[in-house]
């Protein structure tokens, strides 16, 4: 294996993730289409535009990148998961576009992107995966057009994401929580130091670069309930990857736990956390 490959990814993203997040699509689009919306706007996509969603999962935000672009555009999802890739071609087919967004199963750091480039390169939180960024990045900007752009958002650190970092700390008191990995390796908060993000994108050949601090509440999927938004946290995230191998005893103490380091987040007939993430754009050339 090569390495700097995404095997890892790959199987992580099939065998585990992909399925959970198939289960989980709409709690998980409750809890990061606001962001997801937000960044689209901010891309600005014009009729007739080619464009790239990279970590495009269930597909959701290919489908709304279509519309935008309309019938003589084209949108193109890639993932690594076959499963979330197949709930997005059925999500695809319901919209009933004019014309479907295609999508393709692959790896952004070194698949043939074609020969038409990229008008647009977006991603919502699926650019934080790669094993060599730098080669990522530069494979995705030789696909973009001369005055292309790419928008995306990725996580700021766990620290100042509370809707991750508060059921994770309340597994400390049902079990041993592995030391942390590496701040820089593949995994949600890879780009969690906007210095190096900057860095990364410019040595890849990116302009115009910017990076823009946003913070917020988020909703815990959606849920209106504590018990819900319980099952949320304890199926997607690091709590999740914390208690991946654990017995059910543990899972039933994790379960009691995290429902009450959440309670004092349920206001109003919702549950929201903090939130922290960065909006980058930037330009090929």
């Amino acid at each position: 294996m090569a390495e700097n490959s995404n095997a890892d990814q790959s199987r992580y993203w099939n065998e585990q993730a992909g399925p959970k997040w198939v289960a989980a699509r709409d709690t998980l689009d409750a809890l990061l289409r606001p962001i997801g919306d937000a960044a689209i706007a901010r891309a600005n996509v014009i009729h007739a535009e080619q464009i790239l969603d990279v970590g495009c999962g269930n597909g959701r935000t290919t489908i709304e990148l279509q519309r935008l672009c309309g019938a003589d555009g084209a949108a193109t999802g890639i993932d690594l998961s076959a499963p979330l890739l197949e709930l997005a071609r059925a999500e695809a087919t319901r919209a009933g576009l004019a014309r479907p967004p295609r999508f393709l199963q692959a790896d952004a750091q070194e698949a043939d992107l074609g020969s038409t480039p990229f008008d647009l390169v977006f991603s919502r939180f699926g650019v934080m995966f790669f094993a060599d960024p730098v080669a990522a990045f530069g494979n995705l900007r030789r696909a973009m057009a001369a005055t292309g752009r790419l928008v995306f958002v990725c996580w700021q650190r766990m620290d100042d994401n509370l809707w991750m970092r508060v059921p994770v700390e309340a597994l400390r008191g049902v079990l041993e929580l592995p030391p942390p990995g590496p701040a820089t390796a593949p995994g949600p908060f890879a780009f969690a130091e906007p210095e190096r993000l900057h860095g990364l994108l410019a040595a890849a050949g990116f302009a115009s670069i910017a990076i823009e601090s946003c913070t917020g509440p988020l909703s815990m999927g959606g849920a209106t309930d504590l018990d819900a938004a319980t099952g949320f946290a304890l199926q997607v995230g690091p709590a999740a990857s914390a208690l991946r191998d654990a017995p059910e005893t543990v899972r039933v103490a994790a379960f009691a736990q995290v429902r009450k380091a959440l309670t004092p987040y349920l206001q109003g007939g919702s549950i929201a956390l903090p939130g922290a993430w960065f909006l980058v754009t930037a330009r090929a050339s």
